[in-house]
């Protein structure tokens, strides 16, 4: 063996996967390579030729652009490129740019299909890099559109701001000066007020009143507003709801950050979605909120079409539902009188986390103040049912476990609700379990804000049990992925001829299960499941790689979920058949299983270990 192919083999082994295989493979790449020096100058005569190679760098740096420009990719000593085209048969789309020149080794197809046949670890290792790279790469890259965008790329980041002491006349002089149309009001950093241009047309030129008079005299106290991380959707969303123009932007303190007006969002407008929400915001009888539910199918079946990511429907789904329990509250109350004391209507499960599909049902419940009488009671008993019967004319289903607002196991005060959670963290049976898993996914759909917080506030101080977490975490792990021996998939038996699998009890369960296990322990207030994994970024919990593994999984499994809603290709709702898929698809689909089976071992060894 000369001096040269040593060399070769004692850098190859120390790579994955040849430092798992036995040392005939490594001998075989070794034996079989070509090397190349790429520089600046000769960087374009590779990943541009029909014949396709494995490529492993051993020295320089490197990088893989796409056909848009985009780098998908640094590579360094130890990396390889290539491997999609020899896996996939899809022509070239990459090329190579130098960062530094350096040493290349090279593979060719033949002898790359030779150690796939050959060693089953081999042929994982690209696989799951491939897909790795394709999850990633994807949401990375495409064009994105208005759903997918945080507040903070869309806002005015121009905070300009001044106190209650000030004149209303001086107050126009600054928003003059600075050329905007509103101005936030505060108190050191802390939002007290807002007043618009509309606001000095309408309660002091059109009225004559005092302009010399404190700028706190017309001001909207307490003005809503939003996060700067949150969606746009939802942004949209509560502007639609209180027909407001101005949305003060503040951060995860509470200090003013920017606006949003209703200016920026004027292009989303021309988005059926946004209008079908707008319609049933305005419907004036329960009769038109129905006729804008009855074209939700139809619209989203559209809509689907022109983007690229439906997984974004599930916030569109839920932006619907949102709209048409707020629309019947209000209806109600028009019909019956203002609620006689203060309440807030709560969402559970999936529209919580706003990840509702075409086939979601209700969990919804109302809390309400501490001091609400018997026939207080009467009147929301009255507000639960007629609301959730309604939904269920308007489409969105009754929930077979009768977690609704109508059931009076689902009203009730603070004290009420915080008694309920307390008894299921304290006695973790699988009921109680199961519970947790639908009611600790909470989000605010109408009513008192303070009630909500206080509710909130109130868990997060109770979720401190160890126990707790150890029986949820060993829970989770009873709910197995349906992956067998030899890494074939495990089929739900359907009909004679038809079987399928669950994408969404054997996938999409299991994440959000996790990814709350781990918000309630960080301490994450937020429901939706990718909101809650940008959260743990900012604790230890989790490492980053495997937040982005249970993003990209998530994300993957929601969108062959959905496609197969839209489609109506006659299997059940949330299943899919693995023969349609091509056999990329079947290798992508099964290392989002692998991943998800390995976060859950992992969360059993970190919370139930020693607990149990």
């Amino acid at each position: 063996m000369t001096a040269h192919v040593q060399d070769v083999m004692a850098f190859t082994h120390k790579q994955m996967p040849f430092s798992h295989l036995p040392s005939a493979a490594c001998a075989y790449f070794s034996n079989h390579l070509s090397v190349i020096y790429v520089t600046y100058e000769t960087q374009g005569e590779w990943l541009n030729q029909t014949e396709v190679n494995l490529y492993l760098v051993r020295s320089g740096t490197f990088d893989l652009v796409s056909s848009q420009g985009e780098v998908v990719v640094r590579l360094a000593e130890g990396d390889y490129f290539g491997f999609p085209s020899l896996l996939s048969g899809d022509k070239i789309s990459n090329r190579l740019q130098v960062a530094t020149p350096g040493l290349v080794y090279v593979l060719g197809q033949h002898d790359f299909d030779y150690l796939r046949r050959e060693y089953k670890e081999f042929e994982q290792h690209f696989v799951r890099a491939h897909t790795n790279r394709l999850l990633s790469t994807h949401y990375q890259s495409r064009s994105r559109n208005w759903s997918e965008y945080k507040v903070n790329e869309m806002m005015s980041a121009q905070v300009i701001t001044s106190n209650m002491q000030i004149s209303i006349t001086e107050a126009a002089r600054v928003m003059s000066r600075h050329g905007i149309s509103s101005l936030i009001i505060t108190d050191g950093s802390e939002l007290l007020g807002l007043i618009t241009d509309r606001d000095l047309r309408n309660r002091v030129l059109a009225v004559g009143f005092d302009p010399s008079l404190p700028v706190q005299t017309i001001m909207t106290e307490k003005p809503k507003f939003i996060f700067e991380h949150n969606r746009v959707f939802s942004a949209l969303q509560l502007m639609l709801k209180h027909n407001i123009h101005h949305l003060p932007v503040l951060d995860e303190e509470y200090t003013p950050k920017g606006m949003i007006t209703s200016t920026d969002l004027l292009k989303l407008q021309k988005s059926d979605p946004v209008q079908l929400i707008n319609q049933i915001y305005k419907a004036r009888s329960v009769l038109e909120v129905k006729r804008c539910a009855s074209e939700l199918p139809e619209l989203l079946k559209k809509f689907s079409n022109k983007i690229d990511d439906i997984s974004t429907i599930g916030k569109i789904l839920s932006g619907v539902t949102d709209a048409l329990t707020t629309r019947l509250i209000q209806l109600y109350q028009a019909e019956h009188g203002i609620a006689p004391c203060d309440f807030c209507w709560v969402c559970f499960g999936s529209q919580a986390r706003e990840e509702q599909t075409l086939h979601s049902d209700q969990d919804n419940g109302l809390v309400l103040e501490e001091a609400v009488t018997d026939e207080q009671l009467v009147y929301f008993a009255r507000l639960g049912a007629y609301v959730c019967e309604h939904l269920v004319e308007c489409g969105i289903r009754r929930c077979p476990g009768n977690i609704m607002a109508s059931n009076e196991a689902c009203r009730g005060t603070v004290t009420q609700w915080i008694d309920r959670f307390y008894n299921w963290i304290s006695s973790p049976t699988p009921k109680a379990m199961l519970n947790c898993k639908i009611y600790f996914d909470l989000r605010l759909i109408d009513g008192s804000a303070s009630l909500f917080r206080d509710l909130c506030a109130q868990l997060d101080q109770i979720c401190k049990d160890d126990l707790f977490y150890a029986t949820m975490a060993t829970d989770i792990n009873t709910n197995s992925v349906p992956i067998g021996l030899f890494h074939q998939f495990k089929l739900e038996k359907g009909t004679v001829d038809h079987k399928y699998l669950d994408l969404k009890r054997r996938g999409v369960v299991i994440i959000n299960d996790l990814v709350r296990l781990y918000a309630l322990k960080a301490g994450v207030l937020k429901a939706n499941t990718l909101e809650r994994l940008d959260a743990l970024l900012q604790f230890s919990v989790l490492s980053k790689r495997d937040i982005f593994d249970l993003k990209d999984c998530w994300r993957y499994l929601t969108q062959l979920r959905l496609k197969t809603q839209i489609d109506r290709d006659g299997l059940p709702s949330n299943c899919i058949d693995p023969q349609a898929l091509t056999s990329l698809q079947k290798h992508q689909l099964k290392e989002a299983f692998f991943l998800i089976k390995q976060a859950q071992q992992a969360s059993v060894f970190k919370f139930a270990r020693g607990s149990l």
